[in-house]
């Protein structure tokens, strides 16, 4: 499999660029804060989303300016809900590093993440990039839509896979696609193609949604606790899709484990097992497959460069990383 270094290629002085930019849109006068936007940049991701950003903007035109305020754009506002996440989930790890509520607990966190949401707007609103301000604040508003969406499907837990389409749609998808019809806007793509993109991004989006959700009945080794979606009370597709191939006493007694004992490790094994008996590993990855293979077929539309190409490699990674 392509490490994502490889896959960088092609936009790799764009990247450093772009880290130095939003370092900078991160800035604070305020002592505290500039600490913690400090140790926010030093544990940033695999940094996806600026890769989707630049790719989308060199398949349909070229990377400029408004590409480089787009992707931090999209950074800002996403790393400003990671936070509130964190918040919101009582969660004192991230990446690997301690969250921000865990060193300065969750008053700090909560302003942290409006701070960095107020960033991203002024930095749009200064630089008149008010395309680029409604495609990312519609996903957050998504994003928001889909989080609430779970959690009250997880309290009655009578989710479909229509409804987990939804959420994950919402939740996860939305974000990658205002990533891509962000790189086409900030091109000077006309409606169509950023309308496009964005479909593309969504396809991208629920594929990855899709692996993540594999990783939790133990695919791979990830470092990603075994079960954590049960513990949580999240049905994800797997688990959705095995449900449906049994009868109602059955499907009552594993809602009843995933319920009651989510903290037991050895009923959350028997959950795991049972999603493996019946299907639900071979069905959520052929529908993973099908994503992968919309969003490949929109690409089809673009010119032919190493830009598209990067997003074809993007897309792969979506469903062959293993972590």
């Amino acid at each position: 499999m392509l490490k994502l270094s490889e896959i960088q290629r092609p936009i790799e002085g764009e990247l450093a660029i772009f880290e130095d930019k939003f370092k900078e849109s991160m800035r604070s006068s305020v002592p505290l804060l500039d600490r913690i936007t400090h140790y926010i940049v030093k544990r940033k991701g695999k940094q996806m989303r600026p890769m989707f950003v630049f790719f989308s903007a060199g398949s349909c035109g070229e990377i400029n300016d408004a590409t480089h305020r787009g992707a931090a754009l999209v950074e800002l506002l996403h790393t400003a809900t990671l936070v509130h996440d964190d918040v919101v989930d009582n969660a004192n790890v991230r990446r690997g590093f301690f969250s921000v509520n865990a060193l300065w607990k969750n008053k700090v966190a909560v302003l942290v993440g409006d701070f960095l949401l107020a960033k991203g707007l002024s930095l749009s609103i200064r630089n008149a990039d008010f395309r680029l301000l409604e495609i990312v604040t519609h996903a957050v508003e998504q994003m928001s839509e889909g989080e609430l969406l779970q959690i009250e499907k997880a309290r009655r837990m009578d989710i479909e896979e229509a409804v987990y389409f939804e959420v994950i749609r919402q939740k996860t998808a939305s974000l990658i696609a205002s990533c891509c019809a962000c790189g086409a806007a900030s091109a000077g793509a006309d409606e169509a193609t950023v309308a496009q993109m964005h479909r593309f991004g969504e396809k991208v989006g629920i594929a990855f949604q899709i692996k993540d959700d594999l990783f939790d009945f133990g695919i791979d080794d990830v470092g990603k606790p075994l079960g954590n979606d049960i513990k949580e009370k999240k049905l994800t597709l797997p688990l959705i899709h095995a449900l449906k191939q049994v009868g109602k006493p059955e499907k009552r007694r594993i809602i009843n484990l995933v319920k009651n004992h989510n903290e037991d490790t050895q009923k959350v094994a028997e959950v795991i097992a049972f999603v493996k008996a019946n299907g639900g590993m071979e069905y959520a990855t052929a529908q993973m497959l099908a994503y992968q293979q919309e969003a490949f077929d929109i690409l089809t539309h673009l010119p032919e460069n190493a830009y598209r190409h990067g997003l074809e490699q993007l897309v792969r990674y979506t469903t062959e990383r293993n972590k």
